[in-house]
């Protein structure tokens, strides 16, 4: 029995991975602009966690931490196509 991979909605992804982009300059010493930094944060978690993918048809506990994940592989390709162009 191995682990399924989850394919997540395209708007789904994206949100996720505007997450990570809003908690990173956060999640420096004395960061700047916080009010601002944290009501972004807001707006994507909140896109994410009341998705319609989460409602029915028992998706998976590690679904979140797999979507985590899948969103910063995607953030990592993106930074080696930019370093690479």
């Amino acid at each position: 029995m191995g682990v399924e991979r989850t394919t997540f909605p395209l708007d789904l992804l994206i949100a996720q991975t505007r997450v990570t982009t809003a908690y990173q300059p956060l999640a420096v010493p004395r960061p700047v602009h916080t009010a601002a930094l944290h009501r972004a944060l807001l707006r994507w978690e909140t896109a994410v966690h009341y998705h319609p993918y989460w409602t029915p048809q028992g998706h998976c506990t590690g679904g979140r931490a797999e979507l985590r994940l899948a969103a910063r592989a995607e953030l990592a390709r993106h930074e080696r196509q930019e370093t690479a162009a």
